[in-house]
């Protein structure tokens, strides 16, 4: 392993401690998301030389950015129905997507959450477009840019992991209730773009 392969390894590590820390209540997995979170920085720091005084993602006080989020629509074959998951945490659907990890490109980071959320081995086809979400949500939500991608089933669906509970096809004439994380507004801009071939932004 060179050098390059230990500094991506740990860079992985270190951003699963920082989501970690963000995300989890449990006091003992705080403790060691902490404790990851030091050691990977500690490492870095004194093996690998980065230099944590200049502005970079270590640093929290970097130029402020949108976050960026990936979201994909997968149609069955006539193009009639769509792909939703079920928030586990509000019993409402939505696109399966997510925050994009670092260092994964944006299609990679799209067939993830296909995977992780709907149990869907995906091909992505096509980027749909890219939208400004923050005008939608409240004072209070990160800028967010969404990433808005087509995939192609590829095999049938299988488990998928904890933060979904169920995942089906849906009529677009017929949704159910959708998240409050994208807008029903939102959700049916991005499925007529990608059902009309049309690339949509902002």
């Amino acid at each position: 392993m060179d050098s390059k392969q230990i500094y991506d390894f740990v860079l992985k590590v270190q951003s699963i401690a920082k989501i970690g820390l963000i995300y989890s209540t449990d006091p003992y997995a705080i403790s060691n998301y902490k404790e990851i979170n030091e050691l990977s920085l500690d490492f870095l720091e004194h093996f690998m030389e980065v230099e944590f005084d200049r502005p970079n993602y270590f640093k929290r006080d970097i130029y402020p950015t949108p976050n960026v989020s990936v979201r994909t629509i997968i149609f069955n074959k006539d193009r009639t129905k769509v792909i939703l998951v079920r928030e586990a945490n509000e019993g409402r659907y939505s696109l399966p997507g997510g925050w994009a990890d670092l260092y994964d490109s944006p299609s990679k980071a799209a067939k993830n959450e296909c995977e992780q959320e709907a149990g869907a081995d995906v091909e992505i086809i096509r980027l749909v477009g890219v939208m400004n979400r923050t005008p939608f949500k409240n004072p209070t939500s990160v800028p967010e840019y969404v990433l808005i991608f087509e995939g192609r089933l590829m095999n049938p669906l299988h488990e998928h992991e904890y933060e979904t509970d169920d995942v089906n096809f849906f009529s677009l004439d017929n949704l159910p209730e959708l998240s409050k994380k994208v807008t029903k507004e939102e959700v049916m801009r991005m499925l007529n773009a990608a059902k009309d071939g049309e690339t949509i932004f902002d």
